[in-house]
């Protein structure tokens, strides 16, 4: 899915519907504010590419809403068609088999 489609199906969903939150820090964090690292500190997320599964509450998307520019934020069916998408991707393909059977010869007379 590419960012574009993303942003749209990502507006679709309303996320105040989600029992939980899927946020997955995607900007570095340093060069950032103190208030913004202190609250990414609150939330569990230290690296980038990472992902921690939160309640969805009133305090938490208050969080998200401050460092929204740094997050990724995905209900817990679009986090796994996200995940089953990728590990599709990334599945071992079957072996491709070439069979150097040479071709029986044909008779000229």
């Amino acid at each position: 899915m590419n960012g574009n489609a993303f942003k749209a199906f990502k507006a679709q969903v309303p996320i105040a519907w989600s029992p939980h939150l899927y946020i997955t820090l995607v900007r570095g964090i340093p060069g950032t504010r103190r208030l913004h690292r202190r609250t990414l500190e609150a939330l569990r997320l230290r690296k980038c590419n990472r992902t921690v599964m939160r309640w969805n509450t009133p305090t938490v998307r208050g969080m998200v809403q401050q460092v929204k520019r740094l997050v990724l934020i995905e209900t817990e069916e679009m986090y796994k068609a996200r995940k089953q998408n990728v590990a599709s991707h990334q599945a071992p393909r079957p072996p491709l088999v070439i069979d150097h059977q040479s071709a029986p010869a044909s008779s000229s007379t």
